[in-house]
C-alpha cells in the first residue's frame, strides 16, 4: 500500500501553472517542511526537517492556490511517486514527490490569522467513501448514517 499523510509548513507560496491541451488542468507544486521527531537542542526545538514536494491536480490545485500561503502549517495525504528523467547536461536526476488526494489546514484560523476562528475551507478529492463525521461540540464527532461502529475502541 502507497499512502503517505504529512503535516508541515509550506516554504513558500504554491507554484500553479496549466497544463496544454484540450481540457486545461490547473496543476500546483510546494514544498512542505515537516520536522523530524527525534533530539532538540538547548532551547527545546527541532533542528532538523524533511523538504518533501507534493503536487496538487486540478481544483485541488485551485484550492492551493487561492488559500495557501508560505508558512501555513497544513495537512496532507497522498501517495509517494518517483521518477526520473535526463537534464541538459545529460546526467539521469530521479524524483520524489508526494502526488495529493487530501489537502487542509492544520491551524484554526484564529491560530493563523489572530481572528476568533471562522469558516475554515479545505479540500478532498471525491471518493465513494461515506462523508466524514462532524464535530457536535465538547469534542465528540456524530458517526455518520452507514458507518458500522464495531471497530470503535470503547464498544
Amino acid at each position: 500500500m502507497n499512502r503517505v499523510i504529512l503535516m508541515g509548513r509550506l516554504t513558500r507560496d504554491p507554484e500553479v501553472r496549466y497544463s496544454q491541451g484540450e481540457r486545461s488542468m490547473a496543476i500546483a507544486r510546494y514544498t512542505l517542511a515537516v520536522d523530524r521527531r527525534g533530539r532538540r537542542d538547548m532551547n527545546g526545538e527541532s533542528q532538523q526537517a524533511d523538504f518533501i514536494p507534493c503536487v496538487a491536480f486540478d481544483r485541488a490545485a485551485e484550492f492551493a492556490e487561492k488559500y495557501f500561503r508560505q508558512g501555513m502549517r497544513v495537512l496532507v495525504s497522498g501517495r509517494i511517486q518517483t521518477g526520473s528523467y535526463t537534464n541538459r547536461d545529460g546526467q539521469k536526476v530521479y524524483t520524489t514527490e508526494v502526488i495529493l488526494d487530501d489537502q487542509e489546514f492544520a491551524d484554526s484560523k484564529g491560530a493563523s490569522s489572530g481572528n476568533d476562528g471562522g469558516f475554515q475551507p479545505s479540500y478532498q478529492q471525491p471518493s465513494s467513501r461515506p462523508a466524514p463525521a462532524s464535530a457536535v461540540g465538547e469534542g465528540f464527532m456524530n458517526i455518520p448514517d452507514g458507518v458500522e461502529d464495531e471497530g470503535l475502541p470503547f464498544n
